[in-house]
């Protein structure tokens, strides 16, 4: 497959966005990439795809060069096609739009499960302290409707501003329980486990490298998890092995950012 895709976020401080957003989308451009980057005060957000070896070599060069992204992994897949119609460099107030400013991921990240462990709790019915797992999907209802984690709590939001008012009424469900949040890639999950541990609630974890990491660390086999993936591109939905998913195109998502 000769085009590569890649996600990747992270919460970190960043200062003269302006500049920032500027580098980022000349370096883009010149390697003919495509796709989105989110830039805020609070870190980045990107989804890109290119030629392989372009798009490695603009990480390397580009992506990388920049101190708060040094190293920054990324989640990979391939396509047949181009996923993007065009290269979008934006500046956001927030990456992923929560309005509860006292949610600072950028200060420090959620405790997190790791896709072998989560994998060994599903399997045994419970985590090592023999508490029950609730896996709760953080994303919003149609990106649900395309698959999610077998049993996993949905409360039907539409989008991610609405997550706060939705866990207040669904609390009682989670009570007692090691909860899991998760996601696409790990960005609307970080923050919302951040908002349960606020508000009180003491076994919140996020699943690290959200629903992409969790096929890719799994092989494929993705224990537990029912149907694909809903991505934001012109693919759709990915299976379980990261190749593009069998969802029909009934709409058209380019240029769709998760909310």
């Amino acid at each position: 497959m000769p085009f590569l895709n890649i996600s990747t976020y992270r919460f970190v401080e960043l200062d003269d966005l302006p500049a920032l957003r500027d580098r980022l989308e000349a370096s883009a451009a010149a390697a003919g990439l495509k796709g989105t980057i989110l830039v805020a005060r609070e870190g980045i957000n990107l989804f890109m795809a290119g030629e392989e070896a372009a798009l490695r070599h603009w990480i390397a060069t580009a992506l990388h060069a920049e101190p708060p992204f040094a190293e920054l992994p990324t989640k990979d897949s391939f396509s047949d096609t181009m996923p993007f119609q065009r290269l979008k460099v934006k500046i956001k107030n927030e990456l992923i739009r929560m309005n509860h400013p006292t949610i600072q991921p950028q200060q420090g990240r959620a405790a997190s499960v790791e896709p072998a462990t989560l994998a060994r709790w599903l399997a045994q019915g419970h985590d090592d302290a023999g508490r029950a797992v609730a896996m709760l999907d953080t994303r919003n209802d149609f990106e649900v409707d395309a698959g999610t984690f077998e049993g996993a709590h949905d409360w039907r939001i539409t989008k991610f501003s609405d997550f706060p008012a939705a866990f207040d009424a669904h609390r009682a469900e989670l009570e007692g329980k090691t909860v899991v949040s998760f996601c696409t890639g790990g960005i609307r999950c970080e923050k919302a486990a951040l908002y349960m541990r606020e508000r009180g609630l003491p076994e919140v974890l996020q699943l690290e490298s959200g629903i992409l990491g969790y096929f890719a660390a799994t092989g494929g086999a993705a224990p537990g998890w029912r149907g694909e993936c809903f991505v934001f591109d012109e693919r759709r939905t990915v299976a379980a092995d990261l190749a593009p998913g069998d969802l029909p195109p009934c709409e058209r998502v380019a240029g769709l950012e998760p909310s």
